[in-house]
């Protein structure tokens, strides 16, 4: 079984210095490099499956977004967007040395890879988009920044997991032993033994200072970057996802990069790419 190197780069914020893990999977060598970027309040492990099946075929790198998993916090919360985090990768990409990239973005992560992916002279050459786009429900938001930042603890693993399961369900279905590994790859116990979540929960805060202004200013900003992105993109999209519209999808498909559509049936926000068939997917099209 293929092992990951964990390795960290030193990236600047306006508040200071500050340091962001990363997995590397494959030959550092190989000139074919895939960046993997996760949701939210996820981690680089989510994409373990998938760097092991194409661990042959890239160089592969899932970075932990700064306050997530073993990097860094902010000193200053408010930076906790998205023009940070594309600053941060542009760092991870030059610390790389390389000049051409695949990418691979859940939820949080495709937002990024689509603000990069519009810039001139970037370096995403094909770009996959896991249940994102540039317009996300506003209700679909509301759900996710009910528990985002909440500081649970839970007195056993087994609570931990199940907790977890029930916050997501719109993963689509998955066994107990997924279940377990997608709940211990975003928690740790405390110095007390209590388990928590292993982000700052200070990076909810941008999140909740969300106002409808400035999610419609969001929305039209994230318009103009699809619109000026012209590499080959994929968008998966979960029949029963409630962040991605299946008119947005539509639009996707029509302006922009005119992305290829793929809805996988049963699975809402947002597909984990643990199943052979939707690894399958993602190979097909960085490989195809």
């Amino acid at each position: 079984m293929t092992q990951a190197q964990l390795k960290t780069v030193q990236c600047l914020s306006p508040a200071g210095l500050h340091q962001m893990a990363y997995q590397e999977w494959g030959d550092p060598a190989n000139d074919r490099t895939l960046i993997c970027v996760h949701g939210l309040t996820r981690v680089s492990n989510d994409f373990d499956a998938l760097a092991q099946a194409l661990a042959n075929d890239y160089r592969i790198i899932c970075p932990d977004v700064v306050g997530r998993g073993r990097s860094g916090r902010l000193r200053d919360p408010q930076y906790y967007r998205v023009p940070q985090y594309v600053s941060d990768m542009v760092t991870l990409i030059a610390r790389l040395d390389v000049t051409s990239v695949h990418w691979f973005g859940t939820s949080m992560g495709g937002v990024i890879g689509m603000a990069l992916a519009s810039l001139p002279d970037n370096p995403i050459s094909k770009l996959l988009l896991n249940d994102i786009g540039p317009s996300i429900d506003a209700e679909a938001l509301a759900r996710i920044g009910a528990y985002v930042g909440q500081e649970v603890r839970f007195a056993t693993f087994d609570e931990a997991w199940h907790y977890v399961r029930a916050i997501s369900q719109s993963f689509g279905p998955h066994s107990d032993e997924q279940w377990r590994k997608l709940a211990a790859d975003v928690m740790r116990q405390n110095a007390e033994g209590a388990w928590v979540f292993l982000y700052d929960p200070n990076l909810a805060l941008p999140f909740k200072a969300t106002t409808v202004q400035s999610a419609q200013l969001d929305e039209q900003m994230l318009w103009a970057a699809y619109d000026a992105i012209r590499c080959p993109t994929l968008v998966v999209r979960g029949t029963e996802s409630d962040l991605l519209s299946p008119a947005t999808a539509l639009a996707m498909s029509q302006r922009g990069p005119r992305a290829q559509i793929v809805e996988l049936a049963g699975i809402g926000h947002a597909p984990t790419f643990l199943s052979d068939a939707q690894i399958a997917l993602a190979k097909n099209f960085f490989l195809g």
